[in-house]
């Protein structure tokens, strides 16, 4: 049962939280990457302007199964 996986980096974005940033991502990815299995969160970012947080980043890899 040996199995091999690659990773990709994905940036996901949300104007409302890093979780929201890497669901995006995630369901973005799930329309043309198969077999997804798990996916860890490298860098965290953030748009200011005016003060305020207006952007959430999240530097996202993610690992799908080789088939």
């Amino acid at each position: 049962m040996d199995r091999v996986y690659k990773k990709v980096e994905l940036v996901g974005i949300s104007a409302k939280s890093f979780e929201d940033a890497v669901n995006n991502a995630v369901e973005k990815a799930s329309k043309t990457l198969h077999g997804m299995a798990w996916f860890e969160v490298s860098e965290q970012h953030g748009r200011i302007s005016e003060g305020k947080v207006v952007e959430y980043q999240a530097v996202i890899k993610v690992a799908f199964k080789v088939d």
